[in-house]
């Protein structure tokens, strides 16, 4: 791959954007070899967590206007549908995928870091959606997830004025739900990934897979899928973890 990078260690995969000299912009190509590693990662059994962030001093600074610039409104629908396509994978992806944003989220890294399970931060982060300055608007579906995660005032607030957030203002506002310093980044995500990992898989999935049903269908369908997923999970696993609490062991999860 030439502007991802792709490791794997004790199930956790670690996804790194390689392009530092173009502050790892989105372009085609990168949207092209995004969703080839997603079909890659599928195909590993038993994974269990996967970590996204950017190499040198972005996580993803944007689009990459050098290609934008000459699309037609057509073309411009094109490159649209693929950002939405392959952040829509990640969000839904099978197991849980946490962003670790070491430096600038602008524009569509931002809607890439919206698009995982949640967001640690360095506190050399940066995140805005600075397209109104463009005359754009977000195109990989910031509009929408962005109000969903800091709420309908701060996301217009955000969309409207193109100020840069500070990782602290990010923390505050929910946008993420950590921040460490650079050197601690990845420690510290690796630690929340692990912690994961020790859970009941099955369960950690299912929690994903309803909360996201409930936050596209709404409260009444989503407490419908609940009880459905909740008697899904009384199977091997949640019998031996509910044993192994009675037992006062830990689970021998498989």
């Amino acid at each position: 791959m030439e502007t991802l990078k792709l490791s794997l260690v004790n199930q956790i995969a670690t996804l790194t954007f390689t392009r530092p000299n173009s502050l790892n912009a989105l372009n085609s190509k990168v949207f092209e070899e995004l969703t080839a590693t997603l079909d890659e990662l599928d195909k590993i059994p038993n994974l269990r967590v996967l970590i996204i962030t950017g190499e040198g001093k972005a996580f993803v600074a944007g689009a990459d206007i050098a290609e934008m610039h000459t699309k037609s409104p057509d073309q411009a629908k094109v490159f649209s549908q693929m950002g939405h396509d392959v952040f829509s994978r990640i969000e839904n992806f099978k197991v849980p995928v946490i962003a670790a944003v070491n430096g600038f989220a602008l524009g569509g890294g931002l809607e890439l870091a919206l698009s995982c399970d949640f967001r640690i931060a360095s506190d050399k982060a940066k995140f805005s959606a600075p397209e109104v300055n463009l005359g754009l608007i977000p195109g990989f579906n910031g509009t929408q997830r962005l109000p969903k995660t800091v709420g309908p005032g701060y996301a217009k607030y955000m969309l409207y004025t193109a100020q840069i957030v500070e990782s602290n203002e990010a923390l505050r506002i929910g946008l993420v739900q950590l921040v460490t310093t650079p050197e601690l980044l990845m420690e510290k995500t690796l630690e929340i990934a692990e912690l994961i990992s020790t859970k009941g898989q099955q369960a950690v999935q299912s929690v994903k897979k309803t909360v996201n049903y409930g936050l596209l269908n709404g409260f009444k369908e989503g407490s419908k899928f609940e009880i459905n997923e909740f008697s899904v999970q009384f199977n091997e696993q949640g019998q031996e973890g509910m044993f192994a609490f009675l037992e006062k062991r830990k689970p021998n999860w498989k």
